[in-house]
């Protein structure tokens, strides 16, 4: 008898536990994670509603709701890679001259194209492939020009960190200035009578600049960059084995993705 009384027991507890369930609908649970905690509270589980919290999610989920967050703050998400395009000008006081027949010959303000594919290693450290290529006219001889192209390897240093994590919320800089170094190897042609062609190495490639991120996708970098070009020479009439000195300061748009 006292078993047909347990069993009885038994069934009865879990029809109110099977009742209990069923007022809890898939829809109404999925109306809570939509609109937050004001939509259903089963009141046979809970005599008591917290203002904090209340609903069948309770406090734990949502305890994160009414905080807000201040519209100075901007939440960010770090991205593993980045591409890199602009250019950029020669600077004259800081690339040398070119020696023809004798006599140097100081380069004029002339453009630079650049583009690279970078991957952000740390909030620190980032390393980048690039492309560029440069035309260098020169002062008193309108009919010659020197023209590099390159493919290299960077590796970036910031000197502050690009984005902050404070709890679960990442937060970004905006300004963040930065040096880099690296190598290059490529080709170059003078153009013009005795113009010598052949391989370059850029070693070594060092910029020194600083970002300026609009949003968490895009920015703007602008560097200096230095580059010792070692082949010819820089010019006609050097031999083989020279080396010279070339600066560029550069703008380019970095897009994260």
């Amino acid at each position: 008898m006292k078993k047909i009384s347990y069993f009885t027991v038994f069934v009865t507890l879990c029809s109110i536990m099977h009742a209990n369930a069923s007022n809890y609908t898939d829809k109404k649970f999925k109306n809570e994670v939509a609109t937050g905690l004001d939509i259903y509270v089963a009141p046979t589980l809970v005599e008591t509603i917290p203002e904090e919290a209340p609903g069948e999610l309770g406090f734990a989920v949502y305890e994160y709701k009414n905080a807000g967050v201040d519209d100075n703050q901007q939440v960010f998400i770090p991205t593993s890679m980045y591409m890199r395009m602009g250019g950029g000008l020669n600077l004259d006081f800081g690339t040398d001259s070119a020696s023809y027949f004798g006599t140097d010959h100081k380069t004029k303000t002339n453009y630079t194209a650049q583009l690279g594919l970078g991957w952000n290693l740390s909030s620190y450290v980032r390393t980048e492939i690039e492309f560029q290529t440069q035309t260098l006219k020169f002062q008193d001889l309108s009919d010659m020009r020197a023209t590099y192209n390159t493919i290299g390897g960077m590796l970036y240093f910031d000197f502050a960190r690009r984005y902050i994590q404070s709890g679960d919320i990442t937060y970004r800089r905006t300004f963040v200035p930065f040096m880099g170094l690296g190598a290059a190897i490529g080709t170059y042609e003078f153009q013009g009578a005795s113009g010598a062609d052949g391989m370059v190495i850029a070693a070594p490639r060092a910029t020194l600049g600083f970002n300026v991120m609009f949003n968490d996708l895009i920015g703007i970098d602008i560097t200096y960059q230095y580059q010792l070009m070692i082949g010819n020479g820089f010019g006609w009439g050097t031999s083989d084995g020279g080396a010279s000195s070339i600066s560029n300061l550069m703008a380019t748009i970095r897009a994260n993705f």
